[in-house]
């Protein structure tokens, strides 16, 4: 049933005249709506040290993957010092580990030494082998602690903060930059007295940069907080640089029941709008106070407050 079907004449009517009856009328609530990024990423570094060079600064589109900073951490070079002593005492200690058990071999042979001491050299040796490959590994992750110093971007979007600068010591796990990508949303705080109004998928009209849009109810969130209730709008194009800015929105909360006029109908004089009204038969005309003006299918309607009763046969152009 059309919104506006209530304004059809009620029974036989005259031609170009409507039959006033109460109309439902939505209710719109207008609050401010907060410009948020679908993903908001931090990049953080791995291992905490200085920076010694940052790529980026706020506002920069950067793709996911591409480098943002580098930490560097001189402790790690100077352990990967300390284990390369460590792995060269330890290869000159295989090679001589080795040299003993080849000639405890020639020895065994000739009944020089016994089977149990040839198995202990044996021994020394593959102690010694094994402790040269733990060296190496060791070794390995501690160039890789290394490696991790470079921050790279998590997501491709806009850099929104950098709260570090170059030169400035870092720890593991802090932030370098937070990105934002993925598009953007509204994020609503509504009054808690209106949350059991909501329903997702209604409608939202949205004036942003002062262009008309719309919008739809994705997500109403379940818990209240400080007497707000959050709920996000999908909005196909928002034309915003800036993530946080505020929007108007018009949220509806409700029906309530109205008189419409044709906007057509209402002739204004000496700044108070009239409409001629049919009264047994005869032509008159009646002074109204107008409310909000509506679009309807059909055209546009104005809202009566006060000058016109239901029933009461309005005459149109």
């Amino acid at each position: 049933m059309p919104l506006f079907a209530g304004l059809l004449a009620c029974g036989p009517a005259l031609a170009g005249t409507v039959t006033l009856a109460p109309t439902p009328v939505i209710e719109w609530k207008a609050v401010y709506g907060r410009v948020e990024a679908r993903d908001t990423i931090p990049a953080r570094a791995r291992i905490g040290g200085v920076i010694v060079e940052l790529n980026v600064s706020e506002g920069d589109n950067i793709k996911a993957g591409q480098k943002i900073a580098t930490v560097r951490d001189d402790k790690i070079a100077f352990q990967i010092a300390a284990i390369d002593a460590q792995i060269r005492a330890l290869e000159a200690q295989l090679v001589t580990a080795r040299s003993e058990l080849a000639r405890g071999q020639t020895l065994v042979e000739r009944g020089v030494m016994t089977a149990q001491r040839l198995d202990q050299l044996r021994t020394d040796a593959d102690v010694t082998q094994n402790q040269l490959a733990a060296s190496e590994a060791q070794r390995s992750v501690i160039v890789q602690q290394g490696a991790e110093g470079e921050v790279f971007a998590p997501g491709a979007g806009r850099v929104l903060t950098v709260p570090v600068t170059r030169g400035a010591v870092i720890m593991a796990g802090e932030v370098v930059a937070t990105i934002g990508g993925g598009g953007v949303f509204l994020r609503l705080a509504m009054p808690e007295r209106h949350a059991p109004l909501l329903k997702e998928g209604a409608s939202i009209r949205i004036n942003a940069n002062g262009e008309d849009s719309t919008g739809r109810l994705a997500k109403i969130y379940p818990q209240i907080e400080n007497g707000r209730v959050l709920a996000d709008v999908e909005v196909e194009k928002l034309e915003t640089a800036f993530i946080g800015a505020r929007v108007l929105v018009e949220v509806p909360v409700g029906e309530r029941s109205a008189l419409l006029v044709p906007v057509a109908s209402v002739k204004a004089r000496s700044g108070i709008d009239f409409v001629r009204v049919m009264v047994s038969g005869v032509e008159i005309d009646r002074a109204l106070v107008l409310g909000e003006r509506i679009a309807g299918s059909d055209g546009d309607y104005v809202e009566v407050l006060t000058g016109l009763a239901v029933g009461d046969v309005v005459i149109t152009p």
